[in-house]
């Protein structure tokens, strides 16, 4: 490419340099952009040094161009197909506090204090009662 880089391209590049916030690409001899952390790979990536190396050719997906700074957004989450999501579900249903909170919550109040989950509200409620309780007992003991 001649140096102008569309938003919404696929190109190739080389990861020349990788620090903890992302990892930069050059795209040619004069233009290099940055892939975020968050744009490395669809899951969680905690080490960008685990899924890249200074010197991998890497394709990438152009996020956007900023025309004065010269800065290039770059993704290369997006250019890979997105993974089934089979795997979130299984955790939630396996775990016993996940999988039977999460239904009784939308049951219904009476159902998740039930399991002990309390709502806001039902916090709200308590902690006013005990606040009138404690009034209540210093107004006894300034009466007598």
């Amino acid at each position: 490419m001649s140096g102008q880089y569309e938003v919404g391209s696929i190109v190739e590049g080389k990861v020349t340099g990788i620090k903890p916030f992302g990892a930069f690409v050059a795209l040619d001899e004069k233009k290099q952009g940055l892939v975020h952390i968050s744009h490395i790979a669809h899951g969680y990536v905690k080490d960008i040094n685990e899924q890249l190396t200074v010197g991998d050719q890497v394709k990438v997906k152009v996020l956007s161009v900023d025309e004065e700074s010269g800065k290039i957004s770059l993704s290369i989450k997006e250019t890979q197909p997105k993974p089934e999501r089979t795997e979130r579900p299984r955790p939630q249903g396996g775990a016993p506090r996940g999988g039977g909170g999460g239904n009784k919550r939308a049951g219904g109040g009476q159902q998740s204090q039930a399991q002990g989950f309390n709502t806001l509200e039902d916090k709200l409620k308590d902690w006013l009662k005990q606040s009138n309780e404690i009034q209540a007992d210093l107004n006894k003991r300034i009466k007598k």
